[in-house]
């Protein structure tokens, strides 16, 4: 009986030591670790923004590569859930992307089910560090009862922190060299004077964008040749929106005119591109790889704190049937800005 007694104590003793050990600790908890890369933001932000981005670097990857991946919605956009299930190191689980903020900052929902579960929030957060980005790998939550008695005998930070570490390397590996491959930009500061265009608006699907340049040239050259007038610059893209939804542009394929042919051109749809503060690159390459271009200027925009109004202009100084080497075309990429 006098045994007993002890137990018993002893096993009060331990229950109220482990509630004391549950009730006390922080009711949050915050592990990270961070890096800084040499790139800017921009370039950072296309190897953490996605899926299967972030797989090319996660430390968990490597520890079970036959893992089974399922994807739910659209990778790299809000709502998109990539759901894992593998070995007894990577368990089972989900994992949704709730917020993106672009070079900035990508947070997603964590949902562990197996081997234990537990749901917090994972974010990759990116700054500016001089010339390069420091990004920050976080994950954060509330801690249970029972986290906080786990965390009297395991170091959860330390534990995380050196998968963490791992991670962030190979992504600074993979982020220097996809930017050190990428072809630089020049962008330079110009006072748009403003310029008035002959051509019809509309919105096109991208897969007809040629058939629509072709004729809106054509057309526009030919009312041009009826009035006896010649163009005021290079053919041009003149565009509204970009949808990557819907895949279309609203725009004219527009040809450049002077402000005093207008009265020679009745019956002709004109329009007035305002005069400006704007950004300029120099672009020179083949049409399909305009993109990153404007990728850069997106990104030069956004860091530098301004932004874009009215429309983007594309100035075709190159005639293709002239000059058949894609490497030597020449196209103006005009932002206006504010």
């Amino acid at each position: 009986m006098r045994a007993l007694k002890i137990l018993l104590i002893l096993a009060g003793g331990i229950v109220v030591l482990l509630g004391i050990l549950g009730l006390t600790g922080e009711d949050q908890f915050r592990i990270e670790r961070s890096v800084t890369i040499a790139a800017p933001p921009s370039a950072v932000w296309e190897q953490v923004s996605t899926f299967s981005a972030m797989d090319k670097w996660s430390p968990w990857n490597e520890m079970d590569p036959n893992m089974k991946k399922t994807m739910d919605g659209t990778d790299g956009t809000v709502g998109a859930v990539s759901r894992w299930e593998g070995n007894k190191d990577v368990g089972k689980g989900e994992q949704r992307i709730d917020s993106l903020v672009p070079n900035a900052l990508v947070k997603t929902r964590l949902k562990f089910i197996e081997p234990w579960e537990a749901e917090n929030d994972a974010l990759v957060e990116l700054a500016s560090d001089g010339d390069g980005t420091k990004v920050t790998w976080a994950m954060e939550g509330k801690n249970t009862f029972m986290s906080k008695i786990m965390s009297k005998f395991m170091d959860m930070d330390a534990m995380l922190g050196k998968d963490f570490e791992k991670g962030l390397g190979k992504l600074k590996t993979i982020a220097e060299e996809a930017y050190a491959a990428e072809p630089k930009f020049e962008i330079t500061s110009i006072d748009w004077p403003g310029q008035s265009y002959v051509g019809k608006r509309g919105i096109v699907k991208w897969a007809d964008m040629k058939a629509a340049f072709e004729q809106g040239f054509g057309a526009g050259m030919t009312a041009l040749g009826a009035a006896k007038l010649e163009p005021a610059g290079p053919p041009s893209g003149v565009y509204f929106e970009w949808n990557e939804k819907d895949q279309t542009a609203d725009m004219i394929a527009a040809i450049p005119v002077s402000p005093d042919a207008k009265g020679k051109l009745k019956g002709q749809e004109i329009y007035d591109s305002p005069a400006s503060k704007a950004l300029r690159i120099e672009y020179r390459g083949g049409y399909s790889n305009l993109e990153k271009a404007h990728m850069a200027m997106d990104a030069y925009i956004h860091e530098n704190g301004l932004s874009h109004h009215t429309n983007v202009i594309e100035e075709y100084i190159t005639d293709p049937m002239s000059e058949p080497d894609s490497t030597k075309w020449l196209t103006n990429i005009i932002y206006l800005v504010k």
